[in-house]
């Protein structure tokens, strides 16, 4: 698991985010699931950009590049019908509940740190 912060914010975006890193999981991502809890997210990487189809909320979209600068910011991205792109240089998102990242922006400097 993952603790991830917005450093240029000074907020924390998740406490507890996984990874989805291989083929599986990475198509699999949040897909059928009823909710993501607060504190809750998951880290998708490579990815550029994402679909709703087979989820079931929504969700807040922050993509990042390889050096965790933000690159865009998806709100609010529908179920079903939502897609996200990440813009340029995306390389990863990080999928969290809806509105859990406000005071995010392109530019901003994130931070992954392994907790238990």
């Amino acid at each position: 698991m993952l603790a991830i912060r917005d450093t240029t914010a000074g907020v924390t975006l998740a406490t507890a985010a996984g990874e989805a890193r291989n083929p599986w999981t990475r198509f699999w991502g949040l897909m059928f699931r009823r909710r993501l809890g607060n504190g809750h997210g998951l880290v998708i990487q490579p990815c550029g950009s994402i679909h709703m189809m087979f989820m079931l909320f929504s969700i807040d979209a922050v993509f990042f590049d390889r050096d965790l600068k933000v690159t865009r910011v998806a709100r609010n991205v529908r179920p079903w019908i939502g897609l996200a792109f990440g813009g340029r240089g995306a390389h990863g998102v990080i999928e969290l509940p809806a509105g859990a990242a406000p005071g995010t922006f392109p530019g901003h400097q994130i931070e992954f740190t392994q907790c238990n």
